[in-house]
């Protein structure tokens, strides 16, 4: 029977097992106010390496870099009325820019410092980047404006999970506007499309890309798209989202631009965001009994190299030789990028460091000891397969040289292997036989054990119709996900109205 490094499996309890690859990864830890959480360095550094390669691609599209402030004006909010409802609960407002004694040892809001216009601590950046866009843009000639802005954001969350749903966490949030209609839907997609790519690219999280349903769209959006990932749980995670705004935004912030003609219209406009939920949901689709699995591609540190010393006269050859390998693996390159080595010579036993690094799921470690140094080996451990078939840990001995050889070949084999355990995983969990509501029900009963995806026939209801669909799904603990853009023709019967189906969506439960 294999010992695994975590006191509790995903079987025995998902939920505690997440937070304890959390603590145990030292990736983030409570911050002693409610919903917000210290990000360490180990899950600040997969933070970094997303918004590096996410940076790039977002770059490459055309769009540059920019920041707007944390607080905006309660009245910038007021002019969308349908955007501050949707966000109303969740904000975070500043009243008062002072303190003074409360004459009881503590302090309290200084009464004649009350702000003339009270502040909204940034919940998402729409209201004061269009009004912005609505000084900035005169004429045709001024569009595209295509930016992005790396920020954090409050949304006052009252049940919170470290990464998936916190009060304050980090994103990037892009925004643009366009002359026409075309262009701004063309852009919405696009996005769409970066996003599901540096999933499955990068962060090896294979989604399902598509069409929110109406009661699931961006407050005050047209129309709203998403990348749905799949955890180990079968639960749904919306790993990243894109909106066509049309005019709303527009009309409310007055973005008009003199077209070639010389009529006034109004701006058509977007925005999109990923957040760091990605941590989140890499942990839950990567993850094993044994801690965190990183993809190559976002670990810190691909490959580290544990010395084993022992306080004797070798140790100082055994250390040379390790900074020797490091230097010949920093010479290489892995997804076109110089490979990322650390050597790890904290002073502590080298298997304590070892299952400290498998906890942090580092996709390669190396162990070298002094038989390693004579013989000219290394001892290399694949986080992605750590034990053998008779449950030993899998720790295969090297030749130094073959296995810098080999190791930026190995780095992909890693990255390749998570994306396709997880890819088989979601395939396996989408269920298409499901054809009327008793199935759905059956489909997601107590009995069954992480029951994953339901892609059913769906007649696009509005109205009240939508809104009897969705308490019918709420009573169930689920919820619609989107419309696959890969998903086969409607061919039958909405499962929920029995009118003609238009096109297939997806249900699921999430979180």
């Amino acid at each position: 029977m294999i010992k695994h490094a975590l006191s509790v499996t995903r079987d025995a309890n998902f939920a505690e097992w997440y937070q304890t690859v959390i603590t145990e990864a030292d990736l983030a830890e409570e911050s002693g106010v409610r919903g917000c959480m210290v990000i360490r360095p180990w899950g600040y550094g997969i933070w970094e390496r997303i918004q590096r390669l996410l940076d790039d691609q977002i770059k490459a599209t055309g769009h540059e870099n920019c920041y707007f402030p944390l607080f905006i004006p309660l009245s910038y909010f007021e002019k969308e009325a349908e955007h501050v409802e949707g966000f109303a609960k969740e904000m975070a407002v500043v009243t008062h820019h002072r303190l003074v004694s409360d004459g009881k040892g503590g302090l309290m809001p200084d009464p004649t410092a009350k702000l003339e216009e009270p502040l909204v601590v940034r919940p998402t950046s729409e209201t004061v980047i269009g009004t912005a866009f609505a000084r900035w843009v005169q004429s045709w000639r001024d569009l595209p404006v295509l930016i992005n802005q790396w920020a954090n954001v409050v949304r006052w969350e009252m049940r919170t999970r470290m990464f998936l749903r916190t009060t304050e966490f980090l994103w990037q949030e892009g925004h643009t506007a366009h002359a026409t209609e075309a262009e701004a839907r063309e852009e919405t997609l696009k996005m769409l499309e970066v996003y599901r790519a540096f999933a499955e690219d990068c962060v090896a999280l294979p989604v399902v890309a598509g069409e929110k349903p109406e009661n699931e769209r961006f407050p005050g959006a047209v129309a709203t798209y998403s990348i749905e990932a799949m955890m180990q749980d079968g639960k749904a995670l919306q790993a990243g989202t894109s909106h066509f705004l049309g005019t709303n935004f527009a009309s409310a912030q007055n973005i008009r631009f003199q077209n070639a003609d010389g009529q006034l219209e109004l701006a058509q406009t977007t925005s999109w965001g990923m957040s760091t939920r990605m941590i989140g949901g890499l942990i839950m689709v990567h993850g094993d009994d044994d801690g965190l699995r990183v993809p190559p591609r976002v670990a810190p540190w691909q490959i580290v190299i544990v010395p084993m010393l022992r306080d004797q006269p070798e140790d100082a050859a055994i250390v040379e030789y390790c900074k020797g390998l490091q230097a010949d693996l920093a010479k290489l390159y892995a997804f076109g990028e110089p490979v990322r080595a650390l050597l790890d010579q904290r002073p502590a036993k080298a298997a304590t460091k070892r299952w400290g690094w498998v906890k942090k799921g580092a996709p390669i470690v190396i162990e070298v000891g002094g038989r390693d140094v004579a013989g000219g080996n290394v001892s290399v451990i694949r986080r992605d397969r750590l034990y053998r078939e008779d449950g030993k840990l899998d720790s295969a001995v090297v030749a130094k040289v073959d296995f810098v050889g080999a190791a930026a070949a190995t780095l992909g084999d890693i990255q390749t292997a998570l994306f396709a355990e997880a890819k088989a995983r979601l395939d396996a969990n989408i269920a298409r036989d499901v054809n009327d509501f008793a199935g759905l029900e059956r489909a997601f009963a107590d009995t069954v054990k992480n029951p994953g995806f339901v892609e059913v026939q769906w007649a696009k209801p509005t109205g009240e119709a939508l809104d009897q669909v969705v308490e019918r799904l709420k009573a169930l603990k689920l919820t619609l996900r989107n419309v696959p853009m890969t998903a086969l023709p409607a061919d039958g019967a909405c499962i929920f109205t029995g009118a003609p189906a238009v096109e297939r969506v997806l249900v699921g439960r999430s979180y």
